[in-house]
């Protein structure tokens, strides 16, 4: 019973709140969000740039948030803070081009092969696809690093002209008006539950560590006896079969 007098107390005191007590009061949230993200960025990338890039994204959540749907000021404000933030280390560019176009590469073989087999490509497929080394292809996970490239927080995929599209953009373009609706919704937890037992045990338990108990890449290095590179491989490979298998059931729902 007191849990329920607390939801319904929080409602009417968001709605009775001005944009500048919103921004005031969940302000806590940028560096919550930008300190959470930054362990898996790069050391060249800036707090500050992330900071500066979460007001941003704040502001937006005051702007627009409707009290009348059924999420909390909170929810969505972590929601727009981590999109702003997002969208900042793109424009950054901090990937050299280079990497990103081998990158794209490999992720659209990554995505025929998957549709081909209906399973995930073995490295040696991935290799014999695309005419390169195995090594070639394990150095490639490796430097495609867990941030902006290869995230859950950043869950999209790269058309044929480079353009990153999140499922966020999907999900604006169709009819369901809520994006955090569709995405917490039973059908894509069901699509990425399926994705997921279809990993090796070694990378559920990468991704487990990394995003549910947030254990950085080299202490899950230290947990698991291997080399931060080598923790780094594993998730990049993981999070490309969840982005691939997102991206299968996205195209299909439009």
């Amino acid at each position: 019973m007191a849990k329920k007098k607390r939801k319904t107390e929080e409602i009417p005191n968001v709605r009775m709140m001005s944009r500048q007590e919103l921004i005031e009061r969940y302000a806590p949230l940028i560096k919550l969000v930008a300190t959470r993200m930054i362990r898996r960025l790069p050391p060249q990338v800036e707090l500050d740039d992330l900071l500066h890039a979460g007001v941003v994204g704040l502001i937006d959540a005051a702007e627009k948030f409707d009290p009348d749907r059924d999420i909390k000021f909170e929810t969505y404000a972590e929601f727009r803070i981590r999109g702003a933030i997002l969208d900042e280390l793109r424009s950054l560019d901090w990937v050299p081009r280079s990497l990103r176009q081998k990158f794209h590469e490999l992720e659209r073989a990554y995505d025929k092969l998957l549709k081909e087999y209906n399973r995930p490509p073995t490295q040696e497929e991935i290799a014999r696809e695309l005419q390169i080394s195995e090594e070639e292809i394990e150095d490639l996970f490796a430097k495609a690093c867990g941030s902006v490239l290869m995230s859950l927080d950043d869950m999209g995929y790269t058309n044929e002209d480079g353009h990153v599209t999140s499922p966020m953009e999907f999900l604006k373009r169709a009819d369901e008006p809520d994006p955090i609706a569709v995405l917490s919704s039973k059908e894509v937890c069901q699509v990425l539950i399926k994705a997921i037992d279809e990993l090796s045990e070694r990378e559920r338990m990468v991704i487990s560590l990394y995003y549910f108990d947030g254990l950085t890449m080299k202490e899950m290095g230290e947990l698991l006896g291997v080399t931060e590179s080598r923790i780094s491989q594993i998730h990049n490979k993981a999070i490309m079969h969840l982005r691939a298998r997102l991206k299968e059931f996205l195209e299909a729902a439009m």
